[in-house]
């Protein structure tokens, strides 16, 4: 695998009204448009599994509909996260992991656990959650990224924990939360949230290549890890433009 297949590029879902003769040609049927995303960026992070289950049947039809190589980045059902107690979340993690994401195959990237901004770091029973994810599904190995939001995470003791349980700490460079990152980490994952409406590509020039370079650093090197990058937020009607500004500068 090269220093560019390791790098995954993409945008938060797919069904967006501002992207429609924007990304999208003018007239694209609505059904067609994950076949479009996916054949002009390499990832995409799925949004609707936060809110919504969806069964094994979906799951096989993303995979389908999407070239080979493109990889899911699945956000965890937000009944598991958005709770007072974390040990407590076991039965919504399970029927998240065993909801059919398996039949995505080589498609299935990292799942993201996604935590409310109020949710602050309570070592003990982080940890009890961070010891309830399944290390696999019927055989797949699953990754799991960490999308804290309170500052009391930003802290070498939630590293540790992290890094303990096999987990990635997600990096945002949002005015909102704190920029969390693991050198470390088995792979990295990065959520970037500071599109600009003014600006095409949502991010300038310059931006874009300082991520394309910190991207390759971690892509090559004497020890190549995955790197999950998605435009998000900010100016959202942005981000398509600007995942594929940074896939040509990564090419």
């Amino acid at each position: 695998m090269s220093h560019t297949q390791r790098i995954r590029v993409g945008i938060g879902g797919w069904t967006f009204e501002p992207w429609r003769d924007n990304f999208y040609p003018a007239g694209l049927p609505h059904s067609k448009e994950l076949h479009h995303a996916s054949r002009q960026l390499t990832s995409i992070e799925v949004n609707g599994t936060y809110y919504s289950s969806f069964g094994p049947s979906t799951f096989a039809k993303w995979r389908d509909e999407t070239p080979d190589g493109f990889v899911f980045s699945l956000k965890a059902n937000r009944f598991a996260t958005n709770r007072r107690v974390l040990a407590a979340a076991g039965e919504s993690i399970l029927r998240f992991t065993d909801s059919g994401i398996a039949e995505l195959g080589d498609k299935l990237g990292p799942i993201v656990w996604q935590f409310m901004p109020t949710k602050q770091f309570e070592p003990q029973d982080f940890e009890a959650f961070l010891a309830l994810l399944p290390k696999e599904v019927e055989g797949r190995p699953l990754r799991h990224a960490l999308d804290v939001r309170h500052e009391s995470f930003a802290t070498p003791a939630f590293l540790a924990l992290a890094r303990r349980y096999g987990c990635v700490p997600v990096h945002t460079d949002s005015p909102k939360f704190p920029a969390i990152a693991d050198a470390s980490a088995d792979f990295a994952y990065l959520r970037l949230m500071r599109s600009e409406p003014h600006i095409p590509t949502g991010y300038p020039p310059e931006a874009i290549e300082a991520w394309a370079q910190g991207a390759r650093a971690w892509a090559g090197g004497s020890r190549p890890r995955e790197v999950f990058i998605y435009f998000i937020n900010g100016a959202k009607e942005r981000a398509p433009a600007a995942a594929m500004a940074l896939l040509r500068r990564l090419a």
